[in-house]
């Protein structure tokens, strides 16, 4: 029969569904108090005994306050391991492969030990009207000059063409203005963007002496090594910017330099440790460079985010007058819980890029999944330790002009004053948010999927150099390369399928000739170079590609047994990427909308708020991507952000930024239905739970935004285009999620359901303990058929 017991008290650890009593039977009493005698002893003592009731989280906060120095100490070896490892063992590096047809051909030359060198020109070009290559002396010496001085560089040049040459008739442009000197970069590849610092350093040398005359280099090694350091440079200034920036605001936040800088130390040590384990992991794992700016951008987020929602919890059950002790396990059971949903959450979020079969998005995933883990992880026990171990230091060295900030923050009037409005119209309220972030995320349908020829700042040398050459020299895109391996390849079947091939090109066809056909690695392949019709990234080069592919290898060299064949180029990457983001793009969705919902349901032991909370995550990031569309695709803002639009948005941002979002989303989320549903179990009506909840998160929640914004939008000023969408689209988004989803749509929501928010049925009770109550708790919540019950359930337990 059932057995009435008292409301727990607003301030007790109500989710656990232990009594107050209960909690205070393990305690060592009062001497663990701050200020009184016995403080700094007692202060992991506080947590001990730990009940075998009390959940996970609670227990590791508690072991770790007690084992303060030893967690501590076992922190700091695990980052220098991990820095002492990435240094050593980081050299080398797996490469990473394009999706599609065009992956396969890359990992056939790969296993060939096929290397193209990189290409590389020199533009000669009048900088005088009336200048002209042919009659004009100083040009051609300068030409000459570029000749020679190359030639003086045997280990860095190979392959010398000279418009002054037999072969150089090509080389100078239709008006006669511009000629260019061709070679390859010499040396093993891995090298080449060292290695053409030489040239590049000869050229110059050239460009001194003949000051008439514009003497310059680009070409592929060129340019990577430009962007290379670009990106070093990006690297470090968003290093250098987030840190201080984060930390001004923490600074407003808590009022005090010790507490502010708890949380920048705990994400800096996640961030660091990682990319360090990234650079071992990448000698098996497809990791590349941009999984580094990506583990920042994330890691800094979710280790302030986790940091700050915890180190608050602990500060308010403080001022309430709790020990030290009392205080941190109520933290660890309400903030430490939501942190471990919401980094479950995130992470299985980001498993869903697994789902693509992508390396790119494969490498993303094992560097963000790891970021989150190691943040979660040092929420849960690097920060009890770090607590306990300076105790009430956390609250000195107090800023002077932030002396007057409160250690807990009262409910915001503000937000109660505007949810309070939404509750009572919900569905006008709800409604109008609904419709404007619908019409922000239109401009997704016409979504277009593609890269820039050059993903560089227009403003640099090489890409100006490089624009000049095409405006000089027009013509055809990089043609397709077709790869064909097997055996007997010099056989007479595949010399007939060979001369097949060459005789399908045309001057108006698709395909285009003349088609050259190379062998490679001693014989052991062959590589066909196709000119494509159209401009490279046109329906006429598409349609050309597919025909290739489809119609004229299957007819060719599909024919002649034991031979393989598989086409790349530029082109086929571009259509490759394409086809694996449509296919794909619906099962990672839905393969993540499912595993949130089923660890949510778990979490709340509700039916309905997970199916609210995804459906609103997937408005917000619908909205994101609208805006990333219309900024980046339309060219709208480019030049406020320093950008010049190519008139699509970059192949791996729309479907990374989903998955991210939707896990970053679920911090909010998470930690306000927390909130909701600990004053709902309090005994409050479900209105309001929504109103007291918001309201008094609304501190929090704000500050948090205010830091997740704040470094998202310090990657929107970096050089590169895609970086700068990413920046944009997730601080557009937590931005939604911290305003228009938190102050209206979740109260609009949950007001519309009422008590039916806390909805399960009897049959699922047998989820696992992932909620916010405790096993006695959960059990006593059974489906309720009359709402006139609903705020006296949580004083009965059932026997």
């Amino acid at each position: 029969m059932p057995i009435l017991r008292s409301p727990v008290p607003p301030h007790a650890d109500s989710e656990t569904g232990q009594q107050g009593g209960e909690r205070g039977a393990g305690v060592e009493g009062s001497p663990g108090a701050e200020g009184s005698p016995g403080a700094e002893g007692n202060r992991g003592r506080d947590c001990s005994p730990v009940l075998k009731r009390r959940p996970v989280v609670e227990r590791i906060a508690c072991w770790s306050a007690r084992h303060r120095k030893a967690v501590v100490g076992g922190w700091l070896l695990f980052l220098g391991a991990a820095f002492v490892a990435g240094q050593l063992l980081g050299a080398q590096s797996r490469p990473q492969y394009d999706p599609g047809q065009a992956g396969q051909a890359e990992r056939a030359l790969h296993q060939l030990g096929v290397v193209t060198p990189p290409a590389e020109s020199v533009l000669i070009q009048a900088r005088r009207a009336g200048q002209r290559f042919s009659g004009d002396p100083q040009m051609r010496r300068a030409a000459a000059a570029v000749v020679a001085a190359l030639e003086r560089l045997p280990r860095a040049a190979d392959d010398i063409v000279s418009p002054l040459g037999p072969r150089g008739a090509s080389l100078v442009s239709g008006d006669g203005r511009s000629a260019l000197v061709t070679f390859r970069v010499a040396g093993p590849h891995v090298s080449a963007d060292t290695t053409v610092a030489k040239d590049v350093a000869a050229v110059a040398a050239v460009q001194a002496r003949y000051p008439g005359v514009l003497v310059a280099e680009a070409g592929g090694a060129s340019t990577d090594a430009v962007g290379n350091a670009l990106m070093g440079s990006d690297f470090r200034r968003a290093e250098m910017t987030s840190v201080p920036i984060t930390l001004i605001l923490l600074l407003a936040v808590f009022g005090a330099l010790i507490a502010a800088g708890i949380p920048v130390v705990l994400a800096g040590s996640v961030v660091v440790s990682t990319i360090s384990l990234l650079a071992v992991l990448g000698r098996w794992l497809p990791i590349g460079s941009a999984t580094s700016q990506v583990v920042l951008i994330l890691g800094m987020a979710v280790g302030v985010d986790y940091s700050l929602f915890y180190l608050r919890r602990e500060r308010e059950e403080r001022a309430a007058g709790k020990s030290f002790g009392e205080a941190l396990r109520i933290a660890a059971a309400t903030s430490g819980r939501a942190i471990v949903i919401s980094g479950v959450t995130v992470m299985i979020s980001l498993a869903g890029l697994f789902l693509t079969g992508v390396d790119l998005f494969t490498g993303m995933a094992f560097g963000t999944i790891i970021v989150v883990g190691v943040a979660v992880a040092g929420a849960l026990t690097l920060l009890p330790a770090v607590l306990s171990l300076i105790g009430e230091w956390a609250d000195r060295c107090r800023i002077p002009v932030l002396g007057w900030r409160r250690t807990a923050a009262r409910p915001s009037r503000l937000w109660a004053g505007l949810v309070r409005r939404v509750v009572r119209r919900p569905a006008i309220w709800g409604g109008a948010a609904v419709l404007a972030l619908l019409a922000l995320a239109a401009p997704v349908a016409g979504m277009r999927i593609g890269s820039p020829p050059i993903d560089l700042p227009d403003n640099l040398p090489v890409v100006q150099t490089l624009d000049r050459i095409s405006a000089a020299f027009p013509g055809r895109p990089a043609p397709a390369e077709v790869v064909i391996t097997g055996r007997d390849l010099g056989g007479p079947a595949a010399r007939r399928a060979v001369t097949a091939l060459e005789a399908t090109a045309s001057a108006r066809g698709p395909l285009r000739g003349p088609i050259s056909v190379t062998s490679a690695a001693g014989g052991r392949a062959l590589i066909a170079l196709v000119p494509l019709a159209g401009n490279g990234s046109n329906t006429d080069s598409t349609a050309a590609l597919l025909r290739l592919r489809d119609q004229v290898l299957p007819a060719t060299l599909g024919r002649v047994g034991g031979v393989s064949y598989a086409v790349t180029g530029s082109t086929a990457v571009g259509y490759d990427w394409s086809a694996v983001i449509r296919a794909r793009t619906p099962l990672v969705l839905a393969a993540v909308a499912a595993l949130a919902f089923f660890v949510l349901m778990a979490a709340f032991s509700s039916l309905l708020l997970p199916l609210v909370s995804i459906g609103l995550n997937l408005l917000s990031v619908g909205a994101a991507c609208g805006l990333v569309t219309l900024i980046f695709q339309d060219g709208h803002l480019q030049g406020l952000l320093g950008f010049t639009s190519y008139g699509a948005v970059s192949q791996w941002v729309p479907l990374f930024t989903f998955v991210l979002l939707f896990g970053l989303s679920m911090d909010y989320h998470v930690f306000i239905l927390s909130r909701i549903r600990e004053r709902w179990s309090a005994g409050a009506s479900t209105p309001d739970a929504v109103i007291g909840g918001i309201a008094g998160s609304a501190g929090v929640v704000t500050s948090a935004a205010v830091i997740m914004v704040a470094v998202f939008s310090i990657f929107a000023t970096l050089s590169f285009v895609d970086v700068k969408m990413l920046g944009v689209g997730l601080a557009f988004a937590v931005l939604l999620d911290a305003t228009v989803v938190r102050g209206i749509l979740v109260p609009a929501a949950m007001a519309l359901l009422g008590e039916r928010c806390w909805y399960l049925p009897r049959r699922l009770s047998w989820l696992p303990g992932l909620s916010f109550e405790g096993a006695a708790a959960a059990r006593s919540r059974r489906p309720r058929r009359a709402p006139a019950v609903a705020r006296s359930r949580v004083g009965v337990t059932e026997t």
